[in-house]
């Protein structure tokens, strides 16, 4: 599931345009800026706080999170995480970070600023995504459900089931939460959902087709992987697991085919 390197990951999915319901919008992109990212960073998990890119990286043995600086691509902090755990999805939760992992049902706590470990979790399942909406953390298992979790308990308070037009958009992987939505990138493909977090209903499809330009394709890089906005410019970055390039983007809405 994790470990798909992208030669053909995006070809067809259930979710792709032959399948969008009517009248569901389906955005492009124009690529703003292009930052440098770690080829060598396995990206599960990213979100930008304060100035700074945080990123969970997975695959056992090479597990971390780590800060970034944005302009540069630099590591400024990391902390690896044991082997046998495949870290997945991280989020913010007031001076603390949360981390999840692959298949261990179990989460890790970090103090945000030193990443010093300051507890765990259990949950059951599979974790994939992490983000936040104020009040809620809220958690991708590689279904199309989106669990709820309390954030000071980190017990599942609720589910939707996400859908485009009434069927059910499987394989919801990294997650963030952007003006009351949730995006999410949906596993072997160039798309993210656009998610009514009350509903589950799909609000938009993003098509990300071509971000990443076949001369950046020289290794063998994996999917598109990774969303994080800064809402105080009002910024959206993307990348994907072992990508050279993180990128911002701006949304451009497709028109509707005659």
């Amino acid at each position: 599931m994790r470990i798909l390197i992208a030669v053909a990951t995006v070809a067809a999915c259930a979710c792709g345009p032959a399948s969008q319901g009517a009248g569901i919008p389906e955005y492009g992109y124009d690529v703003v800026h292009v930052y440098p990212h770690d080829p060598g960073a396995y990206t599960q998990g990213l979100f930008y706080l304060n100035g700074v890119m945080y990123e969970s990286t997975g695959l056992n043995g090479e597990s971390s999170v780590r800060k970034v600086r944005l302009e540069t691509g630099e590591v400024l902090q990391k902390r690896d995480i044991a082997e046998q755990y495949f870290g997945e999805g991280i989020i913010n939760w007031k001076d603390r970070l949360l981390e999840i992992t692959w298949k261990s049902e179990i989460g890790f706590i970090y103090d945000l600023n030193s990443f010093a470990p300051k507890g765990q979790f259990m949950y059951p399942g599979e974790g994939w995504g992490l983000t936040q909406d104020g009040k809620r953390i809220i958690m991708s298992d590689g279904t199309a459900e989106l669990r709820f979790w309390d954030p000071e308990t980190l017990r599942e308070t609720g589910r939707v089931t996400v859908t485009d037009d009434g069927r059910p958009v499987d394989q919801l992987n990294e997650l963030e939460w952007i003006k009351g939505e949730v995006f999410a990138n949906v596993y072997q493909t160039n798309r993210i959902a656009r998610i009514d977090p009350a509903t589950g209903k799909l609000t938009g499809w993003i098509d990300l087709t071509g971000i990443l330009p076949p001369a950046d394709r020289f290794r063998q890089v994996d999917v598109l992987n990774g969303i994080a906005y800064d809402a105080r410019t009002d910024r959206l970055f993307v990348t994907g697991k072992l990508w050279p390039k993180l990128f911002e983007i701006k949304l451009v809405k497709k028109s509707a085919a005659p």
